[in-house]
């Protein structure tokens, strides 16, 4: 295994918004369109560029770890909240409606870049030729430290639930797995906490409790596939589950302490992976089925990339390993992009290709097309 790149350090704020040892925040963005402007379909790639160029402008050093310096991302990004037009192959912005934009930061030099940020935050977003004015922001998770996260408490109900906003995932073997079992949720928020906080836990043990202990009481669960990152596709899955202890469980109280605990960091650190792409957005509790779902040009996006790349796989001869795999969805996010009207400029600085690369993939992968129909 690779080192670890050593992580920045930055000094307290002389002013922030919250105490300056706080290690996790969660803020919302309040933006507002004055046209119709349309979104691109995968526009969470801009969103997730743009936050890294802000902090780029006064922090390269903590930019360069959020990007690529650590194995944990110390932050999640949601997609826009609010209600979307439909136009052909695009999204559109309602001009004059609110949508919110959720960040939260689980490592203590981000909370406090995000303290000063705050206070000079630019008038706008520009997603391409789409542009959001930043109206107000607030706290929409409260600040805390890890300490104060896991303080013991005298008594814990017996269950808890979690809501899943957005389209959760987690890998195995290679594949999506779009199912909330126990172990994967509290093994993906228990990597995070191990990695951010000074106050790591045994994680075999602990998760082989979860195993033996935490039971599925209720769900109301729903998947769809939805285009995440920069290609690609995940099955997810959105809605709730209660989960409640086996009477066993307390023979050791220290992990259930940890259970709670963990479902507390859970709204601060997402869930699955993909989390700076809007993904796994979780709340705690057992939200109203009104939640808002993706808007829909996302599945049909996510969709067609789906079908190309089975095509793509199916029209190589060696289909094992992972560059198949990787070389056909490539193929598979440039086309199905381009059918959705992007320009091969755009699709390019989004996969942080050379624009010759795509316009050439784009090529191969018309001509694959065509000789599947033949």
């Amino acid at each position: 295994m690779a080192p670890r790149k050593r992580r920045p350090t930055q000094p307290p704020p002389s002013r922030h918004p919250w105490a300056a040892d706080t290690e996790l925040v969660g803020l919302v963005l309040e933006l507002t369109a004055n046209a119709p402007d349309s979104l691109y379909t995968q526009y969470t790639v801009g969103l997730h560029a743009w936050f890294l160029d802000q902090v780029r402008q006064t922090n390269p050093e903590l930019s360069a770890y959020l990007h690529d310096g650590q194995s944990e991302k110390p932050f999640t990004l949601s997609r826009l909240d609010g209600d979307f037009l439909t136009s052909g192959k695009n999204l559109k912005l309602k001009p004059n409606t609110t949508y919110r934009w959720y960040i939260t930061a689980l490592y203590q030099p981000l909370t406090q870049w995000l303290a000063e940020w705050v206070d000079h935050l630019p008038d706008m977003i520009q997603l391409r030729r789409a542009v959001l004015n930043i109206r107000r922001w607030h706290i929409a998770l409260a600040p805390t430290t890890y300490p104060h996260l896991s303080t013991p408490t005298p008594t814990h109900p017996q269950s808890l639930s979690l809501s899943f906003l957005t389209p959760t995932s987690f890998r195995r073997k290679g594949h999506h797995f779009p199912l909330p079992v126990p172990t994967n949720l509290f093994h993906s928020y228990l990597r995070r906490w191990n990695d951010f906080s000074d106050h790591p836990f045994n994680q075999t043990a602990f998760l082989d409790w979860v195993e033996e202990n935490v039971v599925i009481q209720r769900h109301r669960l729903e998947s769809m596939k939805v285009a995440a990152g920069k290609k690609g596709v995940v099955t997810g899955f959105t809605g709730a589950i209660a989960l409640g202890l086996d009477s066993g469980a307390s023979q050791h109280p220290e992990f259930s302490q940890l259970f709670h605990t963990l479902a507390q960091f859970a709204p601060y650190c997402g869930t699955g992976h993909k989390t700076p792409f809007g993904l796994g957005q979780t709340r705690l509790g057992w939200l109203s089925p009104e939640t808002p779902a993706l808007p829909s040009m996302e599945t049909l996006l996510a969709e067609r990339i789906s079908e190309l790349t089975q095509q793509f796989l199916a029209q190589r001869q060696r289909q094992g390993g992972s560059r198949a795999q990787d070389i056909a969805e490539t193929w598979a996010t440039i086309l199905a992009r381009r059918e959705m009207g992007e320009s091969l400029q755009a699709i390019a600085d989004d996969l942080d290709m050379p624009y010759q690369t795509v316009k050439t993939y784009a090529k191969l992968a018309r001509r694959a097309i065509l000789n599947n129909d033949r």
